[in-house]
């Protein structure tokens, strides 16, 4: 089947809510599938500080999530990470960087997340994460991701600076109008496929997220790129901040959406599995 993980510890929440949110899909996916999620960290109060505060608060989390993911990728099952928070992938993807190193990463965010400690206008280190993997600025966690591997799908809210940052380094971009099953399919070619979903990237509406912008992708939309990768180049998903709401109708609900988005990720996973064995 998979391997399920989930972020509980804080890594610069700003909303109690996300630690929540992981916490509920997690959950849901335990049930659904039948698998039993390992929990990484301690939940910890959201706090409206700065990435010079948040990353060394989230030291321990983030090495324990570097040690899980790396665990989950030598037992050669997919690697499912449910976090709480984009800054969680501080330390998954420089493990994916060792471990896969011919991996292309879809980055499926409203945001690049490829500022540096220079260009931050917020200081939010979840808006660091990807730049920090491709070693522009040290995170104390690893890098080596080469910007090459990288797509942005569904990105729409990019800084000035960290735009040039983005062209300079060579990422690939992919706005919401063109993010369709063939032209993913084209970029990612034939590599390993390693998959991050930060909810923002949806449409307003669909998911609860901290940081949504308008114009995004639809739920349809997403799952039929994520239909369309083969299930052998499927190397590991991670599912990032889902704002769960008060409601518990509208929580469920967007759990659903969620579930069904991610679904051909995780039918592939077990086909995949059948195929090996």
């Amino acid at each position: 089947m998979f391997d399920l993980i989930v972020s509980q510890g804080r890594v610069a929440d700003r909303s109690a809510q996300t630690i929540e949110g992981a916490a509920r899909v997690a959950r849901a996916l335990e049930r659904r599938y039948g698998v039993k999620a390992r929990v990484v960290g301690q939940a910890a109060p959201p706090a409206q500080d700065d990435w010079r505060d948040s990353l060394p608060q989230a030291h321990a989390t983030l090495a324990a999530l570097k040690d899980a993911i790396s665990e989950s990728i030598d037992g050669e099952k997919l690697s499912v990470l449910i976090s709480n928070t984009c800054p969680a992938s501080i330390a998954t993807l420089p493990v994916v960087a060792q471990r896969l190193p011919d991996a292309v990463v879809l980055w499926v965010d409203a945001h690049g997340d490829f500022n540096t400690p220079e260009t931050t206008s917020t200081g939010y280190l979840g808006g660091m994460v990807v730049a920090a993997a491709c070693g522009l600025w040290d995170s104390g966690h690893g890098a080596g991701l080469r910007p090459e591997q990288v797509i942005l799908v569904g990105a729409r809210d990019i800084d000035p600076a960290e735009g040039e940052l983005l062209r300079r380094a060579g990422v690939r971009i992919i706005a919401p109008a063109d993010a369709t099953p063939d032209h993913v399919l084209r970029q990612i070619g034939g590599a390993p496929v390693w998959i991050h979903v930060d909810w923002d990237v949806m449409e307003p509406g669909y998911i609860p997220a901290d940081y949504t912008v308008p114009d995004g992708l639809l739920p349809s939309q997403l799952r039929d790129i994520f239909a369309a990768i083969p299930a052998s180049q499927l190397a590991g998903v991670e599912l990032a901040e889902f704002h769960a709401p008060a409601d518990e109708r509208d929580g469920d609900a967007a759990v659903e959406v969620i579930l069904d988005i991610a679904a051909p990720l995780l039918q592939a996973a077990s086909a995949k599995r059948t195929a090996m064995e």
